[in-house]
């Protein structure tokens, strides 16, 4: 090798250095040089950063941001939904379903105290109506899996239309969870799988209230009811009155904590399809709810280059641009305790598909929380976001990072 083409080597390997270590040590110069990602902020009124700020990418789980804000715009934090309860001349306690996305096992067990406190002792069966959603609802983006992120829709199901199990080495089946019992749908579903514990959906539309309806039963039965084995399913026979109302242990703050903090597909999905309740279709159908979410939005915000199919961030034709996330993300100012929390100084909620990476919420800069709105479509390593909002906390002036090239 000549002198002058070693040298030659040795510079560019200390640029390729160089470069790297800036990436690492500064994450801010690095997302902006990412030809698929854009990042807004918003500092004190004022836009210090807007890198392709208002080209359309996927938002994955941020979506659920624009999902909470409608719902707190429509409802209030302290909306609770309800379920009815009605028996009739059969012996049948007929369970009506609101789309309520918070039925666990703990409310279930309230919904039993409040039965009995009303008199209940003796029931022929469980009868489930579930027709304020229509039938064959599809979510766009939702696959035909097994796991919990996958599980459907539907007016009436417990623990987020999904069940819990452990499946011991010889194959025995246990409910994973001590407020769960295990029912015949659950042993059956559970067949097949391997040793350890499953958080599986349900899937197939029908088995939604079924296995609400096995689980109230067994609890019935545990509290002393006398249950017959029976399940049906259709609308409450016109004429009955309710012998109880439930109205949720939780409030939708604290729902929407939870669906935030653990970004609950179900949850934002559930919802999704309740805010397309204006009272002008029944039942609800996914068509509706994304048109009503559409003209919330617009009406909202002004928006027209935008595209929400669901209420989850599943499905990658979902369309915002990082400017909207943060004019969402200002919108949520006054709920921003709603925020999953990383450390002190960063609330936000992440978004993540393959390939897709996004985060959007507050950063919080010499004692001000500063709305910002990050979103990449293309491959990047799972830590960026992190790193980014990091160093928007830590770093001076943000507006420094921005050269007419990139900004």
């Amino acid at each position: 090798m000549s002198g002058r083409l070693g040298h030659l080597l040795v510079v560019t390997l200390l640029v390729v250095a160089g470069s790297v270590s800036a990436r690492v040590d500064n994450a801010i110069p690095g997302v902006l040089a990412l030809p698929g990602a854009s990042l807004v902020v918003e500092e004190r009124g004022r836009v210090v950063i807007a890198h392709q700020g208002d080209r359309p990418m996927v938002p994955a789980s941020t979506l659920k941001l624009v999902t909470a804000l409608a719902a707190i715009d429509r409802w209030g934090l302290d909306h609770r939904s309800t379920t009815g309860f009605f028996v009739d001349d059969d012996g049948w306690l007929w369970v009506q379903g609101s789309g309520d996305p918070f039925l666990v096992s703990e409310e279930l067990d309230v919904m039993v105290e409040a039965l009995r406190a009303r008199g209940i002792r003796d029931l022929a069966g469980i009868a489930t109506d579930t027709s304020r959603f229509a039938p064959g609802v599809e979510i766009a983006g939702r696959s035909a899996s097994d796991n919990p992120y996958d599980a459907p829709v539907s007016a009436l199901a417990v623990n987020f239309n999904t069940l819990n199990v452990t499946v011991s080495a010889g194959g025995r089946v246990a409910s994973a969870e001590s407020q769960t019992p295990l029912t015949p749908l659950a042993l059956s579903l559970s067949k097949g799988l391997a040793p350890g514990r499953h958080r599986i959906n349900l899937g197939e539309e029908q088995l939604a209230p079924r296995y609400f309806a096995e689980v109230l039963a067994a609890k019935l039965r545990l509290a002393g009811v006398a249950m017959g084995g029976g399940w049906r399913t259709g609308r409450v026979p016109e004429g009955l009155e309710p012998v109880y109302l439930h109205l949720n242990s939780r409030d939708l703050r604290d729902v929407l904590s939870a669906m935030l903090e653990y970004s609950n597909n179900f949850i934002a999905n559930q919802l999704f399809m309740l805010l397309g309740d204006d009272g002008s279709v029944a039942p609800l159908t996914m068509a509706h709810a994304r048109q009503r979410v559409r003209e919330w939005a617009e009406g909202t915000f002004g928006w027209t280059d935008f595209r929400i199919d669901e209420g989850a961030g599943l499905s990658r034709n979902n369309r915002l641009s990082a400017r909207q996330l943060v004019t969402v993300v200002k919108a949520f100012a006054p709920y921003r305790d709603l925020l999953p929390a990383e450390g002190s100084d960063i609330r936000a909620k992440t978004g993540t598909l393959s390939g897709v990476s996004c985060y959007a919420g507050f950063v919080r800069r010499d004692g001000d929380w500063v709305p910002f709105g990050l979103m990449i479509n293309q491959p990047a390593s799972g830590d960026l976001r992190l790193r980014v909002a990091r160093d928007l906390v830590r770093s001076g002036d943000l507006a420094g990072y921005c050269s007419s090239a990139s900004c």
